[in-house]
């Protein structure tokens, strides 16, 4: 996936371990786990705690500044992590995020072995999530991402990474330009620095994890501020992204095991739908053209039991939606509030998929299939918006 030549040969000391802002208890598993991962010997370990210190003295423990808690890596993470792994002399930083004792040896171990022995930038895990997480990332963050930057990367907005020192400062960098900027809402999102960067990616398979939750988890605020966000680091790379590319490789899609959760109740997503469709009719008709206007009236008359979104009805909501919020359309506060009854219906149409035999992984990789194809008429449409307005 790099454009450029291997980065120069890594120096210093060893492998920097970052622990973010999480709970003491949390804090205690992490160190457990690289504890049994690694030997001392090998890595420093940061941690906003140093009465951490005194439970694993055999441990090199150093102080990071405290950051306030997230369920998500913060631009304030990759700006610490960075000036510590400088003025520490490591050769290469991981940063694990909250609920990161969840993770396997094997996986902290794989992320270890990519960032200081082989000519990676970017190490990101692909988590192994049971069928009903991550659906936001699913839906949204992953083949948006992998359609517009040709990155192979199941979770783009990952809590765990491996970074090289020349990545950490990249990333470091564009923190500090949303500071400067006064942008505290915005994430970064590090497989499109790299990609843009022309530096190395590579995915590896850390088995299951527990996500972090939010303290206030409200899908809603949710989803608007990672949509938000997205979008945002989108409209900003515009320049690199319009430029064809070859798109990644497709991924194999592996089997999950049947979810014990039995199946989900898809009525309250429907009749959030449908009650939007009633009642956003005057927003939507500002933001999609009137083929998928169209499609959504099939969809509002459709039975719990057939309810489906054609994939490619799906790729262009959220390509005409990109396109709103680049052009301002409608205050982006609301127009990202209008994207949330679209995206219950289509949670509402997976899970009527996977529950009909499809496995959850494969549905998810032919939607990303669906964005890669439809790429084009996202490109024509953001250089000339007014040519397919009716």
């Amino acid at each position: 996936m790099s454009e450029i030549a291997n980065p120069p040969e890594r120096q210093g000391s060893g492998l920097l371990v970052v622990l973010t802002a999480m709970p003491a208890e949390q804090l205690e598993r992490a160190l457990a786990k690289l504890a049994a991962s690694f030997a001392a010997e090998d890595l420093l370990i940061a941690v906003p705690d140093t009465i951490a210190a005194n439970s694993y003295p055999a441990l090199r423990i150093v102080p990071t500044p405290t950051t306030s808690a997230s369920w998500t890596l913060t631009p304030a993470d990759f700006v610490n992590s960075y000036h510590l792994a400088e003025k520490l002399g490591a050769r290469a930083i991981i940063v694990l995020g909250p609920e990161s004792g969840s993770l396997e040896p094997s996986g902290l171990r794989a992320l270890a072995h990519a960032i200081l022995s082989t000519p990676v930038d970017l190490a990101v895990p692909c988590y192994d999530l049971p069928p009903h997480a991550g659906l936001v990332n699913s839906a949204i963050l992953y083949p948006l991402t992998r359609a517009l930057f040709a990155a192979r990367v199941r979770f783009p907005l990952a809590v765990d990474l491996g970074l090289s020192l020349r990545m950490a400062e990249r990333l470091a960098g564009a923190a500090q330009r949303f500071s400067a900027l006064k942008q505290g809402e915005r994430l970064v999102w590090p497989s499109n620095e790299a990609t843009v960067a022309g530096f190395t990616i590579n995915e590896f398979n850390v088995g299951p994890r527990t996500l972090p939750q939010p303290a206030e988890p409200d899908i809603n605020a949710i989803l608007a501020l990672v949509t938000g966000s997205l979008f945002a680091d989108i409209d900003a790379k515009a320049a690199f992204w319009q430029r064809a590319r070859q798109s990644p490789p497709a991924r194999y899609a592996l089997p999950h095991p049947a979810s014990q959760d039995g199946a989900v109740d898809i009525a309250p997503m429907l009749d959030a739908f449908r009650l939007a469709y009633t009642n956003l009719q005057e927003i939507w008709s500002l933001v999609l053209p009137p083929n998928s206007l169209l499609g959504l009236k099939r969809l509002s008359a459709m039975s719990a039991a057939a309810f489906r979104i054609p994939d490619s009805l799906w790729a262009r909501i959220v390509y005409d939606f990109l396109l709103a919020y680049r052009l301002r359309t409608i205050n982006r506060g609301h127009l990202l509030g209008a994207l949330i009854p679209l995206y219950f219906a289509w949670v509402a149409s997976h899970f009527n998929i996977t529950d009909s035999g499809t496995e959850p992984e494969s549905h998810i990789e032919t939607v990303a299939a669906a964005f890669d194809a439809d790429k084009p008429y996202l490109v024509a449409r953001w250089r000339w918006p007014d040519r397919f307005n009716p």
